[in-house]
């Protein structure tokens, strides 16, 4: 530190002016003050113009996880857009072939772990999933309950619904408009379709698609054309139309999987398929709903939309 001299006039000369601790101690706490507040000063913009690597590589891992959480957002969104959309078709499902009301498992009773619970809120955590835990063994054995009767059911040999595939290897591709209002190719209007066309070429066979007996064969050049219709029991037929070479007749006994006829063209038809029907009591079905346990479930899930959507029909 330097010394500091006054000039004493009396004296005429300079003397030394002494330091109190006060005032070093003043001077000291001045320098540091200053110090510090420089280094704050440059740290700020030094932060503000500069990231350090691991500033820089949480900065990516922050932007990363950021787009990571909208994906998974908008795969939750779809998500359950496709789980309502099953879950219709399973309430459609059990309610055409099983004849009831599919058994509900509310998702509240899944077990959830709070993560901003403190820990004296673990108790009540304990508490809550517990009584989750029961909600969910009671639904499950309602559940396993509802299947029991609908395969005891479906056990008896006179009960089973025609669930086979009338044209072997059906593919996604091969599946043209189901039932509902469609798009007629000939009249260029919607008009209500009760069948399921399946695109196939000429003679290819046609089966059966459960045990039954024929109650009638048709043969025309109008409307649907060649048509078989197959009484199974218990309220269940099917048709076959626009059919090509017809290999049964009329009150003839057939097994599930036996040959009933060829894929035609015949009658109004816009290209060569099968137009299949299941009937219920006389009431038109969905037949997609009746391939489930037939193939597998990615090419159920394929043929299932192209049924639904497609608008125009081939009869």
């Amino acid at each position: 530190m330097a010394k500091k001299y006054i000039f004493d006039k009396e004296s005429v000369s300079f003397r030394k002016v002494g330091l109190s601790a006060w005032n070093i101690i003043g001077k000291v706490l001045k320098w540091v003050s200053g110090a510090i507040a420089l280094a704050v000063v440059y740290y700020v913009i030094f932060s503000q113009l500069f990231n350090t690597d691991v500033e820089s590589q949480l900065s990516l891992e922050n932007r990363a996880y950021r787009q990571e959480y909208e994906k998974l957002h908008e795969r939750q969104r779809l998500l359950s857009d496709v789980v309502r959309n099953l879950r219709s078709r399973d309430d459609e499902i059990y309610s055409q072939i099983f004849h009831g009301t599919a058994p509900e498992v509310d998702p509240a009773g899944i077990l959830v772990a709070d993560t901003d619970s403190d820990a004296a809120d673990y108790a009540s955590m304990v508490l809550s999933n517990r009584s989750r835990l029961d909600s969910v063994a009671s639904r499950a054995a309602r559940v396993e309950a509802s299947f029991k009767a609908a395969f005891e059911r479906l056990s008896k040999k006179d009960t089973i619904p025609p669930m086979c595939l009338p044209i072997k290897n059906l593919s996604y591709i091969m599946t043209g408009a189901s039932t509902g209002m469609k798009y007629n190719p000939f009249y260029k209007v919607e008009s209500r379709h009760d069948g399921l066309d399946i695109i196939a070429p000429q003679g290819e066979p046609v089966y059966v698609t459960a045990d039954g007996t024929v109650e009638a064969v048709v043969r025309s050049a109008k409307g649907l054309g060649n048509v078989v219709t197959i009484n199974h029991g218990n309220g269940y037929v099917t048709r076959y139309a626009h059919l090509g070479q017809v290999k049964v007749s009329r009150g003839q006994k057939l097994k599930r999987g036996a040959l009933l006829a060829e894929v035609g063209v015949s009658g109004k038809s816009f290209a060569p398929h099968l137009h299949y029907e299941v009937l219920f009591n006389g009431e038109p079905l969905d037949p997609v709903n009746y391939f489930f346990a037939a193939l597998a479930p990615e090419q159920y899930a394929g043929i299932s939309y192209m049924a639904e959507h497609t608008a125009q029909s081939l009869d």
